[in-house]
């Protein structure tokens, strides 16, 4: 699979609201004239709503465009991937996926899922395929069924709140190239995103540079290695801060990064995968 961008758009919660789609399309498109050129979606999302959303975004530049969604856990069967993906690119108005997740463990077996995702790459209906919601365990477990060498990323929760994944998933990941896709990179509820972003080491480095605690929150993830960022954005003023911070990750100084270690200790111990 052609490397991932390491920042991305971000769709969840977008296709609910009918009233909002002009906007969202409208968002998607300046995003990618930005260069963010990676669109996450799931067929989750406003149940098929924000993939109709991102159809009409990339309608005319699709080869532009490096496209992910994901699967239902319940719809990942052998027979049920495939009407999944059929379904998903309908409403993304496309021949392909760059990248398809399975977008948590359900009851389906997955060796039955990477079975159904290697028939849809060998179909070319997906380039390449990976998982969301895998903890370390769920990983190895993964890597050694048939098809799971062929794992191409893992798209968790992860932000300087969140960072339980450092203690062994990520550098799991690390050792064997699998990028990691870092969702609510913000946190995904208003009250957690405001308490982060109130944070006094975030507004102290957010100073230092005449930038926003937000986009130094999204600078930090950016600079780790092997880790992919999508955050979503529907104004426009947001969009354009968001590629903003893609700019502020090499600037951030070794002092910015002792004050938000600081603030945001990461792990002493192995805990739980953060799920949304």
């Amino acid at each position: 699979m052609t490397p991932l961008p390491i920042l991305g758009q971000g769709t969840w919660n977008m296709g609910e609201d009918p009233s909002a789609r002009a906007a969202e399309v409208a968002a998607l498109r300046l995003g990618l004239d930005l260069g963010m050129t990676l669109i996450d979606t799931a067929e989750m999302y406003g149940e098929g709503g924000a993939e109709e959303v991102v159809g009409e975004a990339i309608a005319g530049r699709r080869d532009d465009v490096v496209l992910v969604s994901k699967v239902y856990p319940h719809n990942a069967s052998r027979a049920g991937v495939r009407a999944a993906c059929e379904r998903s690119l309908r409403r993304l108005r496309t021949d392909r996926l760059d990248l398809y997740l399975l977008h948590w463990r359900g009851g389906v077996p997955l060796a039955e899922t990477l079975e159904g995702f290697e028939r849809l790459r060998d179909e070319g209906k997906i380039l390449a395929y990976g998982v969301s919601n895998f903890d370390t365990d769920d990983m190895v477990e993964a890597a050694a069924l048939p098809g799971g060498a062929a794992i191409a990323a893992n798209q968790v929760l992860y932000n300087l709140v969140k960072r339980g994944i450092e203690w062994d998933l990520l550098p799991w990941c690390r050792e064997r190239g699998i990028p990691v896709m870092a969702y609510s990179p913000l946190e995904s509820r208003p009250g957690e995103q405001r308490a982060l972003l109130a944070r006094p080491e975030l507004g102290e480095v957010a100073r230092r540079h005449g930038v926003t605690p937000a986009q130094v929150a999204l600078a930090w993830l950016l600079r780790q290695d092997g880790v992919v960022t999508i955050p979503k954005a529907v104004q426009p003023a947001h969009v354009r801060a968001n590629r903003a911070a893609l700019d502020l990750a090499p600037q951030l100084t070794p002092d910015d990064l002792a004050l938000l270690d600081a603030g945001f200790p990461p792990p002493a111990r192995r805990v739980p995968l953060a799920m949304r």
